[in-house]
């Protein structure tokens, strides 16, 4: 078995690596699943902790991230891998016997917003796509090109806190009758026409391109069903870590673990109130990349890293 001290490969680092790898607190001969796969940054720190009777479940929607985690499959008899959303790890044989620890990496990978092909980027043109799996779904192009002025505008604003969104839904409608949207390029410069370049920092795209991405892709929704997957799955004892990269995964996040872990409220208009049994502890709370990580990776900046860990309930098995 490698080190534990092993960094991971230099072309991917993922964030807040050894962080995760902590909470994880991963067991020699645990069964633990990463559901965001990605370039297997993560994963890879896993599998150095475990012993030989250890086990790495590998989910992705992605189906180049899931070909390279079969490429590490096929060298490491420890590791599974299945073509699916993290929503669905409930569904899968290899944990119906209870994991040891969850992995939810959310968001875009960076891979991802390098390849202008995938069509994640608004500084890269290709062609509007954003779906994480291609072969599924539809594609940003065909959201925008069919969606009504109201659907647009709500997505715009549920998913990316869009300010202008009914404004930006205005815009991509007209433009559409006329010619409708192929590339990302060309979104991005509708947008920003729209809104003017600002200060240059962040790009006036960033809140629609996102809000437009989680929506093709359901990724709140995954996320709801994938925490509520995870606690059922885990053992006592066993972790969920999640990294979000933006408020609204993260809101999600720290709403479920809260809810599990300490009582409401009291509330004068509730006399009687149930004895509350937690479920979850909450780990370390909001955990996030020190000034060296930040130094070496930027992308680190915005990511929230929170951690629980699911407690024993009378009445109820592992």
């Amino acid at each position: 078995m490698a080190s534990a001290s092993i960094a991971p490969t230099p072309r991917h680092v993922p964030v807040l690596w050894a962080p995760v790898l902590e909470g994880l607190a991963v067991r020699p001969a645990g069964t633990y699943l990463d559901g965001t796969f990605g370039r297997g940054g993560h994963a890879r720190g896993i599998l150095e902790r475990l012993g030989p009777e250890g086990r790495l479940l590998v989910m992705d929607k992605d189906p180049e991230a899931i070909r390279e985690a079969e490429a590490l499959a096929a060298g490491d008899a420890r590791v599974r891998v299945r073509h699916a959303s993290f929503a669905t790890l409930g569904q899968w044989s290899e944990t119906a016997d209870g994991l040891d620890g969850v992995l939810f990496d959310l968001g875009v990978s960076s891979p991802q917003l390098d390849e202008a092909a995938r069509g994640f980027s608004f500084r890269l043109d290709g062609p509007l796509d954003m779906r994480m799996d291609p072969t599924r779904g539809i594609s940003a192009a065909a959201f925008v090109n069919t969606a009504s002025e109201a659907e647009i505008a709500r997505v715009l604003w549920e998913y990316g806190e869009e300010r202008q969104s009914r404004r930006i839904a205005r815009a991509i409608v007209a433009r559409r009758a006329e010619r409708p949207f192929e590339r990302t390029g060309d979104l991005a410069d509708l947008i920003a026409r729209l809104l003017g370049r600002g200060d240059g920092k962040t790009h006036p795209a960033t809140r629609s391109f996102q809000a437009i991405r989680i929506h093709v892709n359901a990724e709140l929704d995954d996320l709801v069903a994938g925490l509520e997957a995870a606690e059922r799955a885990l053992k006592v004892g066993g972790r969920l870590a999640v990294i979000s990269f933006h408020s609204l995964e993260d809101r999600i996040t720290k709403q479920f673990i809260a809810e599990r872990a300490k009582a409401p409220p009291a509330s004068r208009r509730s006399p009687v109130v149930a004895d509350f049994v937690p479920r979850l502890r909450d780990v370390g709370g909001a955990i996030k990349a020190g000034e060296a990580e930040l130094a070496a990776n930027p992308r680190a900046r915005s990511a929230v890293l929170r951690v629980a860990e699911k407690l024993a309930v009378a009445g109820e098995g592992a």
